[in-house]
């Protein structure tokens, strides 16, 4: 009888460590599929100033022809946005709501900035609701950060300094924005790539 008990302890016990190690080779498994499928962040160009570089203040007009001042020092203001859209670009249209609601909820000054014809983007202003937010209009904004490609997103801070940018087309890649600027990284995708690169190796001919 006592020997019966203790057979089945020491097999209770065997069972539990099988458990155990099982358990611990599914979440390595998980980690390994997550790094694998994590969402991709904003996608950054190489073009214009980089990510930690102080921007300086340009000189711009609003669609009204309003003088405004882009980048450089802005007292009061800890994140700007600034959004590059056009209303020849289908996404950028499908980005301005998410634009609009992330800044709300983030609590970033949103500014859009295009070079269009006026009479255009008045349209595009109307159409989504723009009225209340700053629009640049012209050139020399998109110039001085080095925006080839639409939609472009370009998130600074108090100082003026390029916390995070890149081109976005959903939710997802504004916010990899704020969250690749409080993880200390320039990019969602740089943080994703050195996970990858930490990753052991799956042996050649393994099974999954």
């Amino acid at each position: 009888m006592l020997t019966s008990l203790i057979i089945s302890q020491i097999l209770s016990w065997v069972v539990i460590l099988g458990l155990g190690v099982a358990l611990l080779a599914l979440a390595r498994q998980v980690g390994v599929l997550h790094i694998r499928v994590a969402p991709a962040g904003a996608l950054t160009t190489s073009g214009g100033p980089a990510v930690g570089d102080a921007t300086i203040k340009i000189e711009a007009r609003s669609i009204d022809g309003v003088p405004v001042t882009v980048g450089g020092h802005a007292h009061d203001v800890p994140l700007r946005l600034l959004m590059f859209v056009s209303a020849q670009c289908p996404l950028c249209k499908a980005v301005i709501p998410m634009a609009k609601s992330f800044a709300r909820d983030e609590r970033v000054t949103l500014t859009f900035v295009g070079d269009d014809d006026a009479a255009v983007q008045r349209a595009m202003i109307a159409q989504h609701g723009l009225e209340s937010y700053m629009f640049v209009n012209g050139p020399d904004v998109g110039q001085a950060f080095g925006v080839a490609k639409l939609p472009f997103a370009v998130l600074l801070d108090a100082e003026g300094t390029i916390l995070s940018k890149g081109l976005v087309n959903s939710r997802e890649h504004l916010e990899s924005l704020v969250v690749a600027h409080e993880m200390g990284i320039k990019t969602v995708q740089d943080y994703i790539g050195s996970l990858k690169a930490q990753a052991p190796e799956r042996p050649k001919g393994a099974v999954t």
